[in-house]
């Protein structure tokens, strides 16, 4: 795994356990394609990579200029992996914290921080009903930024899941056998 671009382009980060399904560098280009395209570019955004594994999607954003990423990733091993990629750029400007501990106990936890970009890439067994009641705890503990956007990683061929109120799904992209789902608040409630 390489990082693709921004100021640390073509570092090679350490790969995950054989366990951990990452991000195709596919996906990952696809993924901050998307995301530079609504927000013009990742320069002083802050980013939220949940399921985080290596870390290569949050080192792929401090890269490309995003203030302030954190990389929350619940087994001890994995996110000590990712601790060393992030300490290995060592030409970004941004800040990273690698925060080992499961999605729902960062989110139910998490506070004075907000986030414009959360990335949830989990296992694709993990039921949609644990992702929706992730979601519901984003909305209700204002961690996402009024013009934020949330990008899901799934298996393609699964069911989707349901996006709860107010966030509504905008797009979807596909990368062969996994699928980026994007949602955010409609236009309709943002100041």
């Amino acid at each position: 795994m390489r990082i693709i671009a921004g100021a640390a382009k073509g570092k090679t980060l350490l790969s995950p356990p054989e366990t951990t399904r990452p991000t195709s560098d596919r996906a990952r280009e696809g993924l901050f394609s998307s995301l530079e395209s609504e927000f013009g570019s990742m320069d002083g955004l802050n980013f939220l990579d949940l399921f985080s594994g290596s870390g290569a999607v949050g080192a792929e954003a401090l890269s490309r200029g995003a203030a302030d990423v954190y990389s929350v990733e619940q087994h001890e091993f994995t996110a000590a992996l990712a601790e060393k990629n992030f300490q290995s750029i060592k030409n970004v400007d941004g800040g990273f914290h690698v925060i080992a501990t499961s999605a729902h106990r960062f989110l139910s936890t998490a506070s004075n921080i907000d986030f414009d970009i959360i990335f949830m890439d989990p296992p694709y067994n993990l039921d949609n009903q644990e992702i929706e009641e992730m979601l519901a705890i984003i909305n209700e503990r204002g961690l996402l930024r009024a013009h934020g956007l949330i990008a899901v990683e799934r298996e393609t061929k699964n069911k989707p899941f349901t996006w709860p109120a107010p966030f509504e799904l905008e797009k979807i992209r596909s990368y062969g056998q996994g699928s980026i789902f994007y949602g955010g608040r409609p236009a309709s409630v943002l100041p």
